[in-house]
């Protein structure tokens, strides 16, 4: 028995991934989607090979729509191992879908970690993410992490290094 499960473990493992398909999202998503792409061209690299998670799409609005986490940090671009990463973490775009169904970015920077807080829906209304950035966000140095929490909304964001 043992071994026709772990047979079966195999061949589940073994079976290809659905390929990701930039084209089942909107334009904007895409227009995020080709940073990888032009990133790993100016690196000098070759193929870009997507995570089938690279986006997520969770309403973060509360607003019933689809929103976008575009997340780079199982992206690979041949021959290049920090394209997308780096010690602030790996380049993460967050898009929101707005009433008129139009796509608008509100946060693009490198993310070590995020955490989505609250509940999910309409009644819960928008979602607060929790990101772990570099250190020098807070006024440290790049360990230990830094925390900042952020309610999203169609308005755009940014965190900003103390001077």
């Amino acid at each position: 028995m043992a071994a026709l499960l772990a047979g079966h473990a195999f061949a589940e493992d073994a079976a290809p991934r659905a390929a990701f398909d930039p084209e089942a999202y909107p334009p904007e998503v895409r227009k995020s989607l080709r940073y990888a792409n032009e990133e790993c061209a100016r690196d000098g690299s070759g193929k870009v090979t997507f995570a089938p998670d690279t986006v997520r799409k969770p309403d973060l609005t509360g607003d019933g729509r689809d929103d976008y986490i575009v997340d780079f940090r199982d992206t690979e671009c041949a021959g290049s191992e920090a394209v997308y990463c780096g010690t602030g973490g790996c380049t993460m775009e967050i898009l929101v879908t707005l009433p008129s169904g139009k796509v608008r970015s509100v946060f693009n920077d490198r993310v070590r970690v995020i955490e989505i807080l609250d509940g999910q829906g309409p009644a819960a209304g928008p979602r607060t993410i929790r990101f772990a950035l570099h250190g020098s966000y807070c006024g440290g140095h790049g360990n230990p992490s830094c925390y900042k929490e952020h309610r999203i909304t169609a308005k755009p964001f940014k965190f900003v290094e103390p001077k």
